[in-house]
């Protein structure tokens, strides 16, 4: 433990856990630190450590990390701050400092430190509320302060190692994951990311983790919008690089949560009955209130509360009051209040069926108030899901309703304990998910270096390398207004003239469709000329259905195709579904079928179905435009008209590197 006060109190948080090792504290002055001889200096050390702790000044630490590397210390943990989150100088002091731990793995710097309840291993400046477990969770987070606060908590959940990592100057989020998977003291993964670095190996990580039957829950922090140089595109303002993570972990089987309660709610249900075969549940209260709030809040949440079948009803009904009606969320009633052999009977009816798992809802009272009512329901419960072999959550309408005590004892019958019943069905939703998920296809990796020279294609250069691609296009000529009825007729009436070198052209009046004949071509020629010389006339498309489509290199995620409803009224009706390269048709199929418009394309009120094997034929061809040519950046289709017979592309536009 290297520095004054910090190393001192992760001396301490050591002791607090049972580290049962040796701790060797250093500075240049104390002889002594909590009771221990000190050394003045690393090389006064009596062997290699296994691991430092250093907590002193960012010029000291570069000199700290050589000696230790020096010395042969197997990994260095760096609460020391001032480097690349500081800006160029302390920038140029982290790549020092990497420069001087050679092959020595260094978490940090500018990181909270490490915990490792399963060893007592506390290389932590602080206070924490982790104690000795033999096995459990382990969360990964960029952030010392939300780690802090997690290891604060009081749920009734087992922590194994808690590991923050700052700057991420060597050990990488992807780091830690490829090592906890193969840890069979941990059970599940809680990952608090800003960015990933690394997408091969975590998503090698997350394979081999998900083989293992290992729940990884993701919180994504951090979203930020795309940059201004892809302002031109119609999609910058609705679908941003944290799309593309939604994407990934979909595509993975990672279950992305947006709160840090339901990171650690969500790792706590999995971790507790694992994932669910599908989201058919029974609810059970003894308030017929909670009964209709549990079937509400359901809603949205990927979950049923079915109607129990008749055979079923009937067991139930054998273990209540003729007074009480079988329905499903259940309000059991008070008859059998406080009998535990009668709740017993009820509950394991409840949960003997075609169900995936319960949950009950329980309200404890205050303990001044006297909760010995209470308890026989609980213990009833778990006496149910054991012998139905149901998984089950047992969880109250009002946080402060659910003691920790409660809490505890409902984890050792078995159950998970949560609060809320929105956060219970959130977590069941998650537990059904990752249930159902399915091994996924590698991704389809950007293979140029990013940040090169990006060019805009005009629409005409973007619609031939569509047709070459085997996509449909109308027949166009690029002309003056001069030559544009000529050029109309040539195309054959009805045509559509636009203005060039507009991002978007129709915002600007440079789109004047249904032109007619020449007389019409040349009146709508002169008016477009105002805009610029050159004017673009194409065949006019037949009426359809608009979809956009498009496909975004998304570095370091890879490429990222949205499909939604298109034309002028994209960026209102924010339709779309967003999914990562390649995907088989039926999935391309599956997205469409998600979008709001999505009834249209299927044929809405007797209508005819629109040609959705043409619009996964466009996103086929799309998939190996950007697979052969590394260049693209961006590929944006504005409106594809969809009718019955096909696909057509109307506008376009490619962003496309200097590097392809």
């Amino acid at each position: 433990m290297i520095g004054g006060e910090p190393a001192g109190l992760a001396i301490d948080q050591c002791r607090t856990l049972g580290f049962e090792g040796e701790l060797w504290p250093v500075h240049p002055t104390r002889s002594h630190m909590r009771g221990l001889g000190g050394f003045p200096s690393v090389a006064d050390l009596p062997a290699p450590p296994d691991a430092a702790f250093i907590a002193v000044n960012r010029h000291a630490a570069i000199d700290t990390v050589r000696a230790l590397a020096r010395r042969g210390c197997g990994a260095a943990v760096l609460y020391s701050s001032g480097f690349a989150e500081a800006g160029d100088e302390g920038a140029a002091l982290q790549a020092e400092l990497v420069e001087a731990a050679g092959a020595m793995p260094v978490i940090g710097p500018n990181c909270y430190g490490t915990l490792s309840a399963v060893s007592g291993a506390a290389l932590w400046p602080d206070l924490q509320g982790l104690k000795r477990v033999e096995r459990g969770m382990a969360v990964i987070t960029q952030s010392g302060n939300i780690a802090l606060n997690l290891t604060m908590q009081d749920r009734a959940l087992d922590i194994a190692h808690v590991l923050t990592l700052g700057n991420q100057c060597d050990v990488s989020i992807e780091d830690c994951l490829d090592v906890l998977v193969d840890d069979p003291r941990v059970t599940s993964v809680a990952m608090h990311i800003e960015a990933l670095s690394d997408i091969e190996a975590f998503a090698d990580a997350v394979r081999r983790g998900r083989h293992r039957g290992m729940p990884l829950v993701a919180l994504r922090t951090g979203a930020s919008t795309q940059s201004a140089s892809i302002a031109l595109s119609h999609t910058s303002s609705i679908v941003g690089n944290d799309r593309a993570y939604d994407a990934l972990f979909e595509r993975l089987g990672v279950r992305r949560v947006f709160s840090i309660p339901e990171l650690l709610d969500t790792a706590h249900l999995l971790d507790t009955i694992g994932p669910l075969n599908g989201g058919r549940l029974v609810s059970l209260s003894c308030s017929g209130g909670e009964a209709s709030l549990v079937a509400d809040r359901a809603l949205g949440h990927d979950v049923e509360f079915a109607a129990f079948t008749p055979e079923h009803s009937q067991r139930i009904q054998s273990t209540l009051n003729d007074l009480v009606a079988i329905t499903n969320p259940l309000d059991y009633h008070t008859f059998i209040w406080g009998k535990q052999d009668e709740l017993t009977a009820c509950f394991t009816e409840a949960l003997t069926g075609p169900v995936d798992a319960g949950m009950l809802v329980l309200d404890f009272p205050r303990a001044d108030l006297g909760d010995a009512s209470w308890w026989p329901t609980l213990r009833a419960f778990g006496a149910a899901s054991a012998a139905s072999g149901t998984p089950a959550v047992v969880t109250s309408s009002l946080a402060e309703n659910f003691s920790a005590a409660a809490r505890s004892a409902a984890v050792e019958l078995g159950l998970a304990a949560l609060t809320g019943i929105d956060s219970t069905l959130r977590c069941l939703d998650a537990a059904a998910w990752l249930g159902s998920h399915s091994e996924s296809a590698p991704l389809l990796h950007p293979t140029s270096a990013a940040g090169a020279e990006v060019r805009t294609l005009t629409e005409h250069e973007s619609k031939d390398l569509l047709a070459e691609a085997g996509i449909d296009i109308p027949r166009w000529s690029l002309t003056n207004a001069t030559d544009a009825a000529a050029a109309a007729t040539a195309i054959g009436f009805p045509v559509v003239m636009k203005a060039t070198g507009l991002a978007h052209k129709s915002d600007s009046g440079g789109v004047i469709l249904d032109v007619g004949d020449a007389d019409r071509a040349s009146s709508a020629a002169a008016e477009l000329s105002q805009l610029g010389p050159e004017l673009l006339v194409e065949q006019q498309a037949p009426s359809g259905i608009e979809l956009l489509i498009t496909v975004s290199r998304e570095d370091p995620i890879g490429y990222l195709l949205t499909v939604g409803a298109g034309g002028t009224l994209v960026e209102v009706l924010r339709d779309t579904q967003s999914r990562l390269l390649p995907l088989h048709r039926d999935q391309v199929s599956a997205a469409l079928d998600l979008l709001g418009i999505g009834a249209l394309l299927r044929g809405h009120r007797g209508a005819p179905p629109a040609a959705v094997e043409a619009v996964v034929d466009v996103v086929d061809a799309l998939t190996s435009m950007v697979a052969c040519d590394p260049g693209i950046v961006e590929i944006e289709i504005n409106p594809l008209i969809v009718g019955r017979a096909g696909a057509v592309v109307v506008d376009a536009l490619i962003r496309r590197s200097d590097d392809g």
